[in-house]
């Protein structure tokens, strides 16, 4: 046993050295910049809201939740319903004026296959280099849907999602994969 650490210490230590020796690559003034992921539209979603409710200020900052009570959604591969019962969970940040927010819930596809939706994000009203107001609503929403169904493929890629402005009740959200 002694050995086995002696020798993994010397490996370490042979790692450290070699890597405080070796300059860090440099990158030429012409370089360019990797390109940006690109993504694709996924579906959108009609939120039904209800009555938002205030825990006050807690050690975390003011707690407020807001009942998801249905809506629907609809992309090119999917279409369907959202289930009653859901909730976004909103923390917010008065010094800073930023809200982390997370909403749990489930939509069901019409054709009876139940997906399980978390989706965190971040909302800051803030000024923008101008000085003028600047509002930021981003998430990624992750899905959990049945591995033997026809939507298993929501499993598998990070999705962002942004706030549609509408005339309608309650928020729709736009949802994109990341390619």
């Amino acid at each position: 046993m002694k050995k086995f650490i002696f020798t993994a210490f010397m490996v370490l230590a042979t790692l450290t050295l070699s890597a405080q020796n070796s300059k860090p690559a440099e990158t030429p003034k012409d370089a360019k910049y990797p390109e940006a992921p690109q993504l694709e539209f996924v579906l959108q979603l009609q939120v039904d809201l209800g009555q938002a409710y205030s825990l006050g200020d807690t050690p975390h900052g003011r707690r407020t939740v807001i009942p998801i009570t249905g809506g629907t959604f609809e992309g090119p591969q999917l279409k369907g319903t959202i289930i009653n019962g859901g909730a976004d969970y909103q923390l917010a940040d008065p010094k800073t004026n930023r809200t982390e927010l997370e909403a749990i819930y489930s939509i069901k596809t019409d054709d009876g296959v139940y997906i399980h939706v978390r989706n965190k994000g971040v909302i800051c009203n803030t000024k923008g280099n101008d000085g003028k107001p600047s509002f930021y609503f981003k998430a990624a929403p992750q899905f959990e849907a049945p591995s033997d169904s026809p939507y298993a493929w929501l499993n598998n890629a990070i999705y962002v999602c942004e706030l549609a402005w509408s005339q309608r009740p309650g928020i729709t959200l736009n949802v994109w994969r990341v390619k």
